[in-house]
């Protein structure tokens, strides 16, 4: 039987937890392993396998949830999300299922109690609203090349593109159209009607998956026929309402988007245009909707102190005291008499050297030297992001008496005081480049309180500072070295006798010389190190058409080559064609 304190170690639990996980009891050897990483965080060993476990049986519980959810068996689902989110609170799928099961439960249970007429219209709008249909897309197939010389006007001519791609051809009854010489040769469908619409200052919308309107291109016309859509989207990387607005912006600048709606709460933009704007859209929010950049900035920051003192000779008395002492021998007599009643008027009549006390003070030989050196290293991480400011502040905050005022009781004065950061302030601003450099903008000050002093009865501090504000452009792991904060202060003395101290030798027997030499200097390494970089791709960087400057207009630039392929014909084993081969005729129009 395994003594009671064996039993409750953190080695215990941690071996509980290794015969769980082999077991495959995932919650188990969660248990066991959290019980020992609590009774020693410090451990690495319990603290890995407590995280690395509890990501594990959190996502076995998501994955459970999913299945129950796909069933409609959403109590167990919620219960099973509801572990997860106990087991690893960080774990953003587990949330995120757990709120949609909930509201889709709460969504049930409201839906239970309405009436049931009420509830049928409810359910029919739901259904339409997600049955709600995209934008209209004309069945025909690209690849179908056109060739076709024709002198006529441009309604004939959209009739005979039509009549080639399988269309109908709808025109407006305001459109008068006029006589154009239209010529091409192995375009597809979409860009002979491109390129008619361009040559005769019309366009085309469609209106069924087999049938286009054509109508003459002016603002009136377009706001009457073209195609209206509505999309939300949702940003991953806006984190305050002005990227959003900023967003908002950038599209109702470059694509003429006039109806745009954020939603800071879910950072979202809902947008209303054609269906060309909102596919420009997508690919414009996928080019500036990018994480920011963000840097880990190691600031070391080590002061040296030296202090050299050199004490060398003899300190010789330099003053003499007499003192006037009672009773004394008699000068007369020789002999020695004794005033009992002190030192009196009548005493100084009969002074003699007996009745003078001189004392002088003793001489000191000193030879001393001492050096002394302080260091003082801090060297904390600061992690930041793109053009945002980190501040690190290591110290105290000092009192300052900035002004007093008059109270309503009598006498009774109260003081305004402002607290000050003393000791290793650092201001730092990054800004990353694509090249992987980064431009630091600092601010780096040490200060200290160095004595006090007293300015109207108030006794004030006095601070001694030392500062730095610059920017320098460092690469990736490149060191800065910021020095040349240096104080040096030197003073020297000499005591003893006048003139005697001026002997270059004999100086140190009548005089002592002291040199004392304080030298404090302060030095920053900075280093920066990217974490995240500005993620640019070639889809990022290359260029897209966009149409015209009075419309805006989307084309893929993986459009299928119109233009026909030979057909290579088998061959027999000895390498001669089996079959003659032939290529397939190409589909012209009639030259009218």
């Amino acid at each position: 039987m395994a003594h009671p304190l064996l039993a409750e170690s953190p080695e215990s639990s941690y071996r509980k937890g290794v015969r769980a996980e082999a077991k495959r009891n995932l919650d188990a050897a969660f248990e066991a392993y959290k019980q020992a990483h609590e009774k020693k965080p410090s451990d690495p060993k319990y603290m890995a396998a407590y995280l690395r476990v509890r990501a594990i049986a959190a996502a076995k519980h998501v994955e459970a949830g999913e299945e129950f959810r796909d069933f409609s068996k959403l109590q167990e689902a919620l219960a099973e999300f509801r572990l997860a989110v106990q087991i690893d609170g960080s774990n953003y799928a587990a949330q995120q299922d757990l709120r949609r099961t909930a509201d889709q439960i709460q969504k049930q249970t409201v839906e239970s109690e309405q009436p049931p007429r009420q509830k049928a219209e409810a359910s029919a709008i739901q259904k339409a609203a997600a049955n709600a249909g995209g934008p209209i897309v004309l069945n025909y197939n690209p690849a179908t090349p056109i060739s076709m010389h024709l002198i006529s006007t441009a309604d004939v001519i959209y009739k005979t593109i039509g009549k080639i791609a399988g269309l109908n051809v709808l025109i407006d009854p305001d459109y008068k159209p006029q006589k154009v010489n239209f010529e091409l040769k192995d375009v597809s469908v979409g860009e002979a009607l491109g390129m008619i619409a361009m040559q005769s200052k019309t366009f085309w919308q469609p209106m069924s998956p087999n049938t286009i309107m054509v109508s003459p291109d002016n603002g009136g016309k377009r706001k009457e026929f073209e195609q209206n859509v509505m999309m939300t989207f949702y940003l991953q990387n806006a984190a305050t309402p002005a990227d959003l607005q900023q967003a908002a912006a950038t599209l109702k600048s470059i694509l003429d988007i006039s109806r745009i709606q954020t939603t800071p709460d879910q950072r979202s933009l809902t947008i209303r245009g054609t269906p060309d704007q909102m596919v420009l859209a997508q690919k414009l929010l996928t080019d500036i909707d990018k994480p920011k950049a963000e840097v880990m900035i190691e600031v070391a920051v080590l002061e040296v102190s030296r202090d050299k003192i050199r004490t060398i000779g003899i300190n010789p008395p330099t003053s003499v005291s007499a003192t006037l002492v009672p009773g004394g021998t008699n000068s007369t007599t020789g002999t020695g008499t004794s005033s009992g009643s002190g030192f009196t008027l009548n005493s100084l009549a009969a002074i003699t050297a007996n009745n003078v006390q001189i004392s002088i003070p003793g001489a000191s030989l000193s030879f001393l030297m001492s050096d002394s050196n302080t260091k003082v290293i801090q060297k904390p991480q600061i992690r930041a992001m793109d053009s945002e400011k980190a501040t690190l502040k290591i110290g105290d905050r000092i009192p300052i008496a900035t002004g007093s005022y008059q109270s309503g009781v009598s006498n009774g004065v109260n003081t305004q005081f402002q607290y000050i950061d003393v000791g290793v302030n650092i201001d730092i601003t990054p800004y990353v480049h694509g090249n992987n450099d980064v431009t630091l903008k600092m601010a780096l000050e040490i200060s200290s309180v160095t004595g006090e002093e007293t300015i109207d009865g108030v006794t004030e501090p006095t601070i001694g500072q030392r500062r730095i504000e610059h920017q320098a452009r460092l690469a990736d792991g490149e060191v800065n070295l910021i020095g040349g904060i240096l104080e040096d202060t030197e003073s020297k003395s000499l005591s003893g006798y006048p003139w005697l101290t001026k002997i270059p030798l004999l100086k140190y027997l009548f005089g002592q010389e002291n040199k004392e030499r304080q030298q404090n200097e302060i030095i920053f390494a900075i280093t920066p190190h990217i974490i995240r970089s500005n993620e640019i791709t070639e889809d990022n960087v290359k260029m897209v058409d966009v149409g015209t400057a009075n419309s805006v207009t989307y084309r893929p630039g993986d459009a299928v080559s119109t233009t026909p392929k030979p057909v290579v014909a088998p061959q027999t084993p000895d390498g001669r064609p089996a079959v003659p081969a032939q290529a397939p005729p190409a589909l012209h129009s009639p030259t009218l």
